[in-house]
């Protein structure tokens, strides 16, 4: 690496900035690759292989008072505040954005150098490379002793958690955290993604549904597919598990949608991706059934800054007065999903964020055209329960019963409390929006045929009305949806 790379530099220009780290990656990734190549054909390096993140610092001497509406792009006071970076061809808009904010809240130089966080061999692999077939059982645990290895203890969320301490570092320096996620963590969970989704990190969008229902999926394909045929749409392509690619009607195909194809059979938790130019459209997920598969999935997505995150699914209905097919916007939740409580304790309440709770009450009445008294016959506001329990109901009674009571809880499902969760934690506005399929507590419980006749009626409007409120929530812009609800004390800069 040349000692023009190596050496850290400063800049009033983001455009700049970010040219310097983009060839300080660049070159890190070259080196590690080809070197792995050399590995691979036999080779032995002469040392041990290392390549390193860059990072973006600055330095701020006093308290600037940033415009006091804004929810990021400043940092808390005076300090020395530090992220390693990486993917930039992945996240070149989203880090100009941070750059520029810096740079114009503060008035300070962006530094930008070579930072002493390795890049783990695995996580400079190109899409297509693998490892596994081409080296032998020993060559592998060689691959140790000349190259670094994912680093577990570089990639926590302590950050994130708000119980990340910053130590001096060598020079006595303590570097503040400039961002949620350092660079080995963003490499983790974009290949994470990968494997959970079956479809590139490019490929996903700034608006994401989540669902625990293929029949949604079904619905959404179907509409995606309806979209490619508009050549006047204002969606560019959709894209399913295999990264396989279908561009809109009038639009020509690009280098990489050949190397798309279907896969044997679905990855875990599928994604679907319906694209805008600049990312602005709408990937939707079937995570499935339960709160691990909803942290797991939104513990990997939150480090691609999504804007927003919808949970749309069903739900039991826990009030008489609630007929099959109503609707459930969620303002409030109980948490016995478990799975958050030691990143999130329970007595951290999980506030409604009120540009997402308007955007989706529009939607159902513009959607369904009812208004007033008929829009409340079938939208209830209230409290989602959330349990990692599927068997509830066989509980001893009346143990859930009367914690539900007393919560006030209007529904309960399985996912809904950590996807908010897991949102208030990663600073991604969110919401739930439910419709009620069964009413266990009442005597309506799922029977096969009766399910699916109900999924089959409900499930078009219902996933309408998801994405007609991403369009309200689009169209309001950043400014407005970005909430300062989800910022904490001493917030890192980066959105």
């Amino acid at each position: 690496m040349s000692a023009t790379l190596i050496s850290t530099r400063s800049f009033d220009d983001a455009e700049a900035a970010l040219a310097h780290v983009r060839a300080i990656y660049d070159s890190g990734i070259a080196y590690l690759r080809a070197s792995l190549q050399e590995f691979v054909a036999g080779c032995e390096p002469g040392r041990r292989v290392r390549a390193c993140y860059p990072f973006v610092r600055v330095r701020v001497d006093t308290v600037v008072r940033a415009d006091s509406r804004l929810a990021y792009g400043f940092v808390a006071g005076p300090g020395v505040y530090e992220t390693s970076l990486t993917r930039p061809d992945l996240f070149e808009r989203y880090y100009r954005e941070q750059f520029e904010l810096l740079l114009r809240n503060h008035g300070v130089a962006l530094e930008v150098g070579l930072s002493s966080q390795p890049i783990p061999v695995h996580f400079s692999l190109a899409e297509h490379d693998h490892l596994e077939g081409t080296l032998s059982p020993e060559r592998r645990l060689r691959l140790r002793d000349c190259f670094d290895l994912p680093d577990l203890a570089a990639m926590d969320d302590g950050i994130a958690n708000g119980s990340h301490e910053p130590q001096p570092g060598a020079d006595g320096v303590v570097r503040h955290p400039l961002a949620l996620f350092t660079a080995p963590r963003v490499d983790y969970s974009l290949h994470r993604l990968r494997h959970y989704t079956g479809t590139a990190p490019e490929h996903f969008q700034n608006y994401v549904l989540f669902t625990n229902y293929q029949f949604y999926i079904d619905e959404f394909v179907r509409l995606g597919h309806e979209a490619m045929a508009d050549p006047a749409g204002d969606y560019t392509a959709f894209v399913e598990p295999g990264n396989v690619v279908t561009r809109r009607a009038g639009l020509a195909a690009e280098p990489g949608d050949a190397r798309g194809s279907a896969p044997p059979r679905l990855p875990q938790m599928p994604a679907y991706h319906l694209q805008r130019p600049g990312h602005g459209g709408i990937t939707m997920v079937n995570i499935g059934v339960g709160p691990a598969n909803a942290k797991n999935i939104t513990d990997h997505i939150a480090v691609l800054r999504p804007h927003a995150w919808l949970m749309l699914g069903h739900c039991a209905g826990l009030r008489n007065t609630q007929q099959l097919g109503d609707y459930v916007l969620a303002h409030g939740y109980v948490r016995e999903d478990h799975v958050l409580d030691e990143e999130l304790p329970l007595w951290v309440p999980i506030p409604p964020l009120a540009e997402v709770q308007i955007a989706l009450e529009r939607a159902v009445a513009e959607v369904t055209q009812l208004s007033g008294y008929a829009l409340k016959a079938i939208l209830r506001t209230g409290t989602v329960a959330s349990t990692d329990n599927r068997n509830w109901e066989l509980l001893p009674h009346p143990g859930p019963e009367r914690r539900f009571s007393q919560s006030r809880a209007v529904a309960l499902d399985m996912e809904s409390a950590t996807i908010a969760a897991n949102g208030f934690r990663f600073r991604v506005p969110y919401g739930t929006l439910l419709c009620v399929s069964d009413k266990p507590l009442h005597g309506e419980i799922k029977l096969p045929g009766m399910a699916n006749q109900f999924y089959r009626e409900r499930v078009d409007q219902h996933l309408r009305i998801g994405m007609r409120a991403i369009e309200i929530l689009r169209a309001q812009g950043l400014d407005h949806l970005h909430s300062r609800k989800l910022r904490s004390f001493d917030e890192v800069a980066f959105q």
